[in-house]
């Protein structure tokens, strides 16, 4: 797998010839200048973790342009295929086998509601697993035992976690969660974009490495492969 950081939690994902669109903020993204165009984007599907205005606001654009499957929970998934948009509904702790690979939808702490004031159901966090490869998205989530479950089932290589703080886990909390999950290279994502979410860095970076982990902060359009 293929992972491109697009800014904010926006990630793209390419594996086994598929596509997939994360979380697209980009067009309201005050730290995206020119780096990603959301109309050069053509996933095949978009993953929605929670209803969030920094989460869906690119979703119905991307999705009529590229005729791309929206995976969510049930809530988001209805609300874009009342739209006319495709969906595919999930809910926590199920899984499908998609042409890619599998996918299990898990727990996350948070709250989820469109700007419209419809509710987005419980938010969620994805397993993707493909050719023998596990990586986890969180989403945004607070530090929760729940985490301890994933590792029951799922070896992971890598771990996507929110790092900024005041809304979701901060840095200290994200290195509780990678041991609950049993993974020590870590993505971090949602910081920096806001003045609530500001991290310093470098100082996070050590933290992770003093207590014998990898934290990869990458620029908007650079990639890790897994």
């Amino acid at each position: 797998m293929k992972i491109t950081f697009l800014g904010h939690a926006t990630l793209l994902i390419e594996v086994a010839g598929k596509t997939v669109l994360v979380d697209p903020f980009i067009s309201g993204n005050p730290k995206n200048n020119n780096q990603v165009d959301k109309d050069s984007l053509n996933p095949d599907y978009i993953f929605v973790t929670h209803a969030h205005q920094d989460h869906v606001l690119d979703v119905e654009d991307i999705a009529t342009r590229t005729n791309a499957v929206i995976v969510s929970n049930y809530e988001i998934a209805t609300y874009y295929e009342n739209k006319g948009l495709k969906v595919h509904p999930m809910n926590h702790g199920g899984s499908w086998s998609f042409d890619f690979g599998t996918v299990k939808y898990v727990n996350a702490i948070h709250t989820s509601s469109f700007a419209d004031g419809t509710e987005g159901g419980l938010p969620g966090g994805f397993i993707i697993t493909s050719a023998n490869k596990s990586v986890y998205i969180a989403g945004d989530t607070a530090l929760t035992m729940d985490m301890k479950l994933i590792p029951m089932f799922t070896k992971l290589d890598l771990a996507v976690l929110p790092i900024g703080d005041n809304f979701t886990m901060g840095v200290d909390d994200a290195i509780i969660a990678s041991d609950f999950i049993e993974c020590n290279t870590i993505l971090g994502y949602h910081f920096d974009t806001f003045g609530f979410i500001e991290i310093d860095e470098a100082k996070a970076i050590e933290k992770f490495k003093a207590s014998g982990k990898l934290l990869h902060l990458l620029p908007i359009g650079n990639s890790l492969t897994v």
